[in-house]
């Protein structure tokens, strides 16, 4: 897997606005683990849930 930097120069734009995408979910997920907090999410089926930030950031791929 390429570095994120090389991505920047050289991947799509789609790959770019991915990338910001996984990083500020990530974050938002860090700072609501960090005060106990639980994040609502939908999921495949559309469903809604509210899910404890700390189980969430356990599924997120770094």
């Amino acid at each position: 897997m390429e570095k994120p930097d090389s991505l920047f120069q050289n991947g799509t734009f789609t790959d770019k606005v991915m990338i910001g995408l996984k990083k500020a979910l990530r974050k938002l997920a860090e700072e609501a683990a960090l005060n106990d907090e639980s994040l609502v999410i939908g999921d495949k089926d559309g469903n809604v849930k509210s899910v404890p930030a700390k189980e969430l950031l356990k599924t997120l791929s770094k």
